[in-house]
């Protein structure tokens, strides 16, 4: 199956007449469930909103934000590499991605520490992810992001931003297995 680029979506329905409201920070599954939701469906959006931030940050540090990013595109092949060749660490993925994501940024935070240019890391890589993060938190899904996201799901449609949280261990499918042991352990 060939990869699909998601459509760039009008910038009203990102901001405009978007509708928000607070995640519900007690059912940890449902907020990580329309994060992941909201990552795919506006992906070219926040792919086009990063590039920006980077291109910005770039012009102002060229060699720190080149560095920032090797570090953190090694960090992140090797840590995927590693999770698919090392049973430990494939398992701590499947168990706990959340932390597995965190993991890779703090590993990133400190090799980029030790050789320099933090602030540009903080600025040129963390930025468009958070800014992503809290409008993929806050947005409400649609109809149509639904849509979207139940043709990724099961299989008829794949894009970048899909590829990249199923290598991360944020596909749907264990977010809803990780919902059943919730429910589970509340027995």
């Amino acid at each position: 199956m060939e990869v699909q680029f998601a459509p760039l979506r009008p910038w009203d329905d990102i901001f405009g007449s978007a509708r928000f409201a607070q995640p519900d920070f007690k059912d940890l599954v449902k907020w990580n469930n329309r994060v992941v939701s909201n990552l795919l469906y506006y992906q070219s959006n926040y792919f086009v909103m990063a590039v920006c931030i980077f291109v910005v940050i770039g012009f102002m540090s060229p060699l720190e934000i080149i560095l920032g990013g090797a570090v953190v595109v090694l960090v992140f092949m090797g840590s995927v590499w590693a999770s698919e060749n090392k049973a430990a660490v494939g398992h701590f993925k499947r168990q706990y991605p959340t932390l597995f994501v965190s993991a890779i940024l703090l590993t990133s935070y400190f090799f980029i520490s030790i050789v320099g240019g933090v602030m540009v890391f903080l600025f040129g890589i963390t930025l468009p992810m958070l800014l992503m993060f809290v409008h993929s938190s806050l947005r409400l899904r649609n109809l149509k992001n639904k849509i979207e996201n139940k043709m990724e799901e099961i299989g008829l449609k794949k894009s970048p931003m899909g590829i990249f949280l199923n290598a991360l261990g944020q596909e749907q499918e264990h977010i809803s297995k990780f919902a059943d042991m919730l429910a589970q352990s509340k027995d």
